[in-house]
């Protein structure tokens, strides 16, 4: 099978749409919809049904796709084998990270890497730190600097960089600060401003407060850490930030046998080769965790 044709493939069963696919693969409409016909005339058999506009799998498709991608992944993997026997550190290098370590973390780092290797053309996507590892999962991204999950899939292999102190803060108007002592239940009284369920944050904490047993009254919920920030610092509620964020503006609230970490570091996959692009990130971010 044609890679291109695979490819044209993969993309319009990603976005579900011809014209979404060709803006992703910097091509005309016209030459993805070539692509996948000739990929369907050489299976012969319908990948697609185009109903209106609204494109879905057909079975067989459902069926191709997963192969798909093992075969693109493989095909990358060996080039990325092949490449990496001259030593040069060169080439694209596609990496997801959050907005927060993005801000917070990665900037010394990336100017430290690009120094060293100006070569290599750093392809970056700032996305949900569950976004990125999905995308490391599927082969398209190399390596994921992110929040890493309390359960990674088997396929990832995660390694700690930072860990991240995470606190209990409000406006310093808020009712809890008038408490020399302030317990689980006590908090849980107080509406809370979290990130979205199912981040790798959220689940750190709800972790920690299924121990108390106790259900949370959750009155905002975003994915941006410095939303929430500037949610609770209007008095909206209390929420879980990380310490590197804090400022003067926010209380800081000692509960009762609640002490919360988030571990930040580098995710890839398991079963790829990583390009000599990659492991040199990888080993700028292991042996310089404090750079500045």
């Amino acid at each position: 099978m044609d890679i291109p044709n695979l490819t044209a493939f993969i993309a319009v069963a990603d976005v579900g749409s011809f014209s979404a696919a060709s803006e992703h693969l910097y091509l005309t409409q016209p030459a993805i919809s070539k692509r996948v016909s000739a990929l369907e005339t050489e299976l012969d058999i319908q990948l697609f049904d185009r109903i209106g506009r609204k494109i879905t799998l057909t079975e067989a498709g459902t069926a191709l796709l997963p192969r798909a991608r093992t075969i693109l992944q493989q095909v990358e993997d060996s080039k990325r084998a092949i490449q990496n026997l001259s030593g040069h550190i060169a080439g694209k290098l596609s990496i997801g990270t959050s907005h927060h370590i993005g801000l917070h973390r990665l900037p010394p780092v990336l100017r430290a890497f690009t120094h060293a290797y100006p070569e290599v053309e750093l392809d970056l996507h700032f996305m949900d730190s569950e976004e990125a590892c999905h995308a490391i999962e599927h082969g398209n991204l190399e390596l994921g600097i992110v929040t890493l999950p309390l359960e990674p899939a088997k396929v990832l292999h995660t390694y700690e960089v930072w860990p991240d102190p995470l606190d209990i803060v409000v406006n310093p108007s808020h009712p809890l600060t008038l408490l020399k002592k302030i317990t689980p239940k006590q908090l849980a009284n107080y509406s809370a401003i979290l990130p979205t369920r199912g981040t790798y944050t959220r689940q750190i904490f709800e972790h920690t407060m299924r121990k108390h047993k106790l259900k949370l009254k959750v009155g905002l919920s975003t994915n941006y850490l410095e939303t929430i920030k500037m949610m609770v610092n209007v008095g909206l509620g209390w929420s879980v930030l990380p310490r590197s964020m804090l400022n003067n503006e926010l209380k800081i609230l000692n509960i009762e046998g609640i002490k919360l970490e988030r571990k930040l570091g580098i995710v890839w996959h398991s079963g790829h080769t990583l390009s000599n692009a990659a492991k040199a990130m990888a080993e700028i971010l292991k042996a310089n965790v404090d750079i500045k």
